[in-house]
């Protein structure tokens, strides 16, 4: 195409069948709403204007959209009462005030229409030909959907809607997808001429086909039924989820990701993952997650918003949030890291270790049942089994600082505000509330008690108990 192109994308309904207090369109897809995808989709053919219309919970849309399409010229028009597509269309005209070219015509609720498809749909158009270049396809069983109406040398007429459509309509197989790319000046023009001719009483856009087909042809490129599905309920949003997940999936494998199990592996939309990365089975990664390369991420791990360096290990079971995990660091099994934790290169943090705005720093090693909250720990730290930084005075939060090479035995308290200078070792079972100089030793624990043959004494007391 030389022509300019842009793209109005309906995003206006409320999708009663969804039984749901959020609007249609927003309903998530792989960490994406719906209307994500085919706006997604118009950017990347190169349109130089996109217009979402929005109606019910319009604010809320708007809000989404916006999140997701940061930088990008998304606009937005307004259909304030639904009185069909055809209107919802014209609402859009405001928006593209001043604009000619051509306007491809898409769905916030039709989330699988591949770019390749609109691709052919877009070569199929010619202005000098005819208006308009719609999207058809075929089905077993087309109840409900609008029949594509030819008649001599095939050539389309129209398009009548199920309901109606008269019986010998109805036996039609290819329907009408909805989907179109329309010459602005003619588009404008023929939504004025619309009118609620229909059992529906409303201003439907497929009677623009009609108009087209008087003035010139109108190209038909016929797509297979899956991607031209729409979503109407929440099983029908599963279904097109399951394609989507495995398309993600499968653009990783292309890529030179493993997948151990790509039948349990979820990967978001946002998630970016480099090559030689390994991933095991039931794996979760939602949000803007950035994998490095050389990763291996086993069995059960959840990660949100995370961003892993190369060659780290995460182990099964872990749950990372809102982390930054460095190069060749190692990371549970059974760990959780929530947001604010930051891993420099070459640190392990073990089983059943729990990290929340905490920095540990290069080759600093924390490996079982900590809880390390608002911590700067420099580095080639040893952090103790049962080791507790208590960050928290029942109003605010105290920030524990220990520097380089500090060895911390087990079952330590750090009561913050604290620091611990380089070097410093703190003696197993102590509670710390004063800093510590670098180089001392610090521990706090009470005398060793030993009382010779009390066991004995005692077992004799217990058995005169019960036998009395």
């Amino acid at each position: 195409m030389t022509q300019s192109l842009a793209a109005v994308v309906l995003c206006a309904g409320k999708g009663t069948r969804m039984k749901s207090e959020r609007a249609k369109v927003l309903h998530p897809i792989l960490g994406r709403p719906l209307a994500w995808y085919p706006i997604t989709s118009a950017f990347e053919l190169g349109a130089q204007q996109v217009v979402a219309v929005v109606g019910h919970q319009a604010d809320d849309v708007k809000q989404a959209l916006t999140q997701g399409f940061p930088g990008q010229p998304l606009q937005y028009a307004l259909q304030a009462t639904q009185r069909g597509t055809g209107d919802a269309v014209s609402a859009a005209r405001g928006a593209l005030t001043g604009f000619n070219g051509a306007v491809l015509i898409l769905y916030g609720d039709v989330p699988l229409l591949t770019v390749g498809t609109l691709q052919r749909l877009l070569a199929a158009y010619n202005p000098a030909k005819g208006p308009l270049a719609m999207i058809s396809c075929r089905l077993a069983d087309p109840t409900g959907y609008g029949r594509v109406m030819r008649g001599e040398k095939q050539r389309v007429e129209g398009i009548v809607e199920h309901k109606d459509a008269t019986p010998e309509q109805r036996q039609i197989t290819e329907v009408n997808a909805g989907i179109y790319v329309v010459e602005s000046k003619f588009l404008w023009g023929a939504l004025e001429r619309l009118t609620p001719q229909n059992a529906q009483g409303e201003l439907y856009l497929t009677d623009i086909v009609a108009q087209a087909s008087k003035v010139g042809e109108v190209a038909v490129v016929e797509a297979p039924a899956e991607e031209t599905a729409g979503v109407n309920d929440r099983a029908e949003l599963a279904e097109r989820a399951e394609v989507i997940r495995a398309r993600i999936n499968l653009r990783h494998l292309r890529a030179g990701v493993t997948l151990t199990h790509p039948a349990s592996t979820f990967i978001d939309a946002g998630v970016e993952i480099g090559p030689e990365t390994t991933i095991g089975p039931n794996v979760s990664i939602h949000g803007e997650c950035e994998i490095g390369a050389h990763v291996i991420i086993d069995q059960g791990a959840v990660l949100t918003h995370t961003t892993v360096g190369d060659g780290a290990h995460v182990k099964p079971y872990s749950v990372l949030e809102e982390a930054v995990v460095g190069p060749r660091c190692h990371v549970g099994p059974f760990a959780r890291l929530r947001p604010g934790t930051v891993l420099e290169e070459d640190v392990h943090v073990g089983n059943f270790v729990e990290t929340k705005k905490a920095r540990l720093r290069k080759g600093t090693k924390a490996g079982h049942l900590a809880y390390l909250g608002d911590a700067d720990i420099g580095p080639g730290c040893n952090i103790g089994a049962g080791t507790i930084t208590c960050n928290y005075d029942g109003v605010n939060k105290h920030e524990t600082v220990l520097g380089s090479g500090v060895f911390v035995g087990s079952d330590t308290q750090l009561v913050a505000p604290v620091r611990v200078g380089d070097g410093a070792f703190i003696g197993a079972g102590s509670t710390i509330t004063e800093d510590v100089p670098a180089g001392a030793l610090s521990m706090s624990r009470t005398p060793q008690t030993i009382k010779e043959g009390w066991a004995e004494r005692r077992r004799k007391v217990l058995a005169g108990l019960k036998q009395g």
